[in-house]
């Protein structure tokens, strides 16, 4: 995925809440929008590089959105608006290995209580994917979520009873850098979601991990992450 506006360079000073980050751009103090609403604590520190998308929009309040930074050498996307397109054009292109090639894929679907992010057909089968990024590393262990996600373990649950009624289903964390070593579960954080991660795999839902190629201007799938639950 490119991004189609451009792109800004830009220094980190502090957050004032989720929604906004306070940044250094061409020298002047400017609000920017952050397209991420998780604490990202371990990203957004003081003096950090940052990467700022342009708004096409004259009208909006900010004229930029925070999409990326860099974490030591490494560079993470943490737009988390991005994952599902990144992870649609990735199964679109039979690059997710577990699932293979597909011959119909529709973002935004609705099933049961839930909307579920890809739904792929491939001949006769029919399966859903849900997808979450993935930007909380530590020592290179990637985990999700890096807040307590209600919602999240509700999808889960209904990607189980997805199987249940004869789709496939499958749960993809989209690990928005490189340099990870294995995916887990946030068991501290949010242990009702690692509990319904480990109820969904049970249920015959995969559970997937991929890392991402970043740059400055776009990410994309790269490959398998090996998945502890």
């Amino acid at each position: 995925m490119e991004y189609q506006n451009q792109i800004r360079e830009a220094v980190f000073y502090k957050r004032p809440n989720r929604f906004l980050a306070e940044v250094e751009l061409d020298g002047k103090r400017e609000l920017v929008h952050v397209k991420n609403t998780g604490r990202c604590r371990e990203l957004l520190q003081e003096g950090a590089r940052v990467f700022l998308e342009e708004s096409g929009n004259a009208n909006r309040k900010t004229k930029h959105s925070l999409i990326a930074v860099y974490k030591g050498d490494m560079l993470v996307n943490m737009d988390s608006q991005a994952p599902n397109a990144v992870a649609a054009e990735a199964l679109s292109e039979g690059k997710i290995q577990e699932i293979g090639e597909v011959t119909f894929v529709k973002r935004e679907v609705k099933f049961g209580g839930s909307r579920f992010d890809v739904y792929y057909e491939a001949g006769e089968r029919k399966g859903f994917l849900e997808v979450k990024g993935v930007t909380l590393e530590e020592n290179g262990v990637a985990m999700f979520p890096d807040a307590p996600t209600e919602r999240g373990a509700k999808h889960l649950l209904e990607l189980a009873g997805a199987v249940e009624k004869g789709y496939e289903s499958a749960v993809l964390f989209l690990v928005q850098m490189k340099g990870v070593s294995v995916f887990r579960p946030h068991e501290a954080r949010d242990p009702k979601f690692a509990e319904a991660l480990r109820k969904a795999a049970q249920a015959g839902v995969k559970v997937l991990a991929y890392d991402c190629k970043v740059w400055e201007t776009g990410f994309c799938l790269d490959v398998p992450v090996p998945v502890e639950l």
